[in-house]
């Protein structure tokens, strides 16, 4: 019988590639794990109305952690219009799978590394090493949005809202609205996790993103909630910033950063550029933690032209793996499978597309392994 009962998400596009990539690495590394196949994407979407199946959410309270590959999304509209046609018109609404399991597991913590390898002629300077926390379960993706808008809602809110009296008038069908929600019990608890990690890792300094200058309401309460939990860490320096602002200064001085914390959407937006600070996103790990449950995933999407073709970068995945490692408390194995994929990227040998050579998918998931 297998030590861990990991449930096994493909998901869309390259997402089969990349989970079979990483599964080399983890068989070649020893861990013991059964994995168990779970449906979940656009596929499902499309012959039954639901990416993220039921029998999925069941297999999810059964196993230890998860690894996840990619989602296809697209807008309402084309979600509808590729519904099999006996689902069409019965007003099913298309979210995305993996906001939806963050949301239902409570898998609050985003957990990204950025990292620069020593070798890698994709980083933007040697010995990057950042680490984003984003909020995963409320912001800007709380799910709670209106297009076309009801009436009552456009009374309600010209009624409570000055500011909403400026649309007042335009047709309910002729515009939409997304609800940022940032809970204080939200906002705290991954506000908290950044400087717990930063005291456990001997990091300095913790960066607190926001735009509370203009979204006074929201942000203001995130960064309000940050400036009580640093008083609780003497030992580590709290600085802020506006995400506008941020994206300038990590290029600058990528140096003067260590740990960041954010809303979910900017949490997002940063991540996303300091993968690109350390080779991009075949570079880009991330873990969907909870109290209970994890979820590992590549940060890149499910690159639907690439299907097939066995031509992405799973290091990201193989890294995320690793995190997954990490956090079951199998920590010698994922600190060997961190070296290989260091070796492997220093010596250069092995290349996929992006990393400018002509390497599979496999070619360089066997390179890892090979190392380990």
């Amino acid at each position: 019988m297998s030590k861990y009962k990991i449930a096994y998400l493909p998901g869309d596009g390259v997402g089969v590639e990349v989970l079979e990539a990483a599964k080399i690495v983890l068989d070649k590394a020893g861990f013991d794990a059964e994995y168990i196949h779970g449906d979940i994407g656009w596929e499902f979407w499309c012959k039954e109305g639901d990416a993220f199946p039921e029998r999925t959410v069941e297999l999810l309270k059964n196993v230890d952690a998860a690894l996840f590959g990619a989602i296809t999304s697209k807008p309402v509209k084309a979600a509808q219009a590729e519904l099999v046609p006996e689902l069409q018109g019965k007003g099913l609404v298309y979210r995305s799978p993996i906001v939806r399991m963050r949301q239902m597991f409570d898998l609050y913590t985003c957990l990204r590394p950025c990292k620069g390898y020593k070798g890698n002629s994709l980083n933007f300077k040697e010995n990057i090493d950042l680490v984003i926390f984003r909020e995963n379960t409320e912001g800007m993706y709380s799910g709670v949005e209106f297009n076309p808008v009801p009436d009552e809602l456009i009374e309600l809110l010209s009624k409570i809202s000055k500011p909403f009296a400026h649309f007042k008038g335009i047709p309910g069908d002729q515009f939409a609205i997304s609800c940022k929600i940032n809970t204080r019990k939200g906002s705290e608890r991954i506000i908290r996790k950044a400087f717990e990690f930063a005291k456990q890792f001997n990091r300095k300094k913790v960066t607190v993103v926001h735009k509370s200058n203009v979204v006074r309401a929201t942000d203001g309460l995130f960064l309000e909630i940050a400036k009580e939990v640093a008083k609780e860490y003497p030992d580590i320096k709290m600085d802020d910033a506006n995400i506008d602002a941020i994206t300038m200064w990590l290029l600058k001085n990528p140096f003067n950063y260590d740990v960041l914390v954010a809303p979910n959407l900017f949490g997002d937006i940063i991540s996303d550029l300091c993968a690109q600070m350390v080779g991009g996103l075949g570079f880009g790990c991330s873990g969907n933690i909870g109290d209970k449950l994890a979820v590992f995933e590549p940060t890149h999407g499910s690159a639907p032209k690439y299907v097939g073709m066995y031509k992405v970068n799973p290091i990201a995945t193989v890294l995320s793996a690793k995190m997954m490692l990490e956090w079951l408390g199998e920590k010698e194995k994922a600190a060997v499978i961190e070296n290989a994929t260091a070796k492997v990227i220093e010596e250069g040998k092995v290349k996929t597309y992006d990393m400018g050579g002509i390497s599979t998918t496999i070619e360089m998931a066997k390179a890892i392994a090979d190392k380990i």
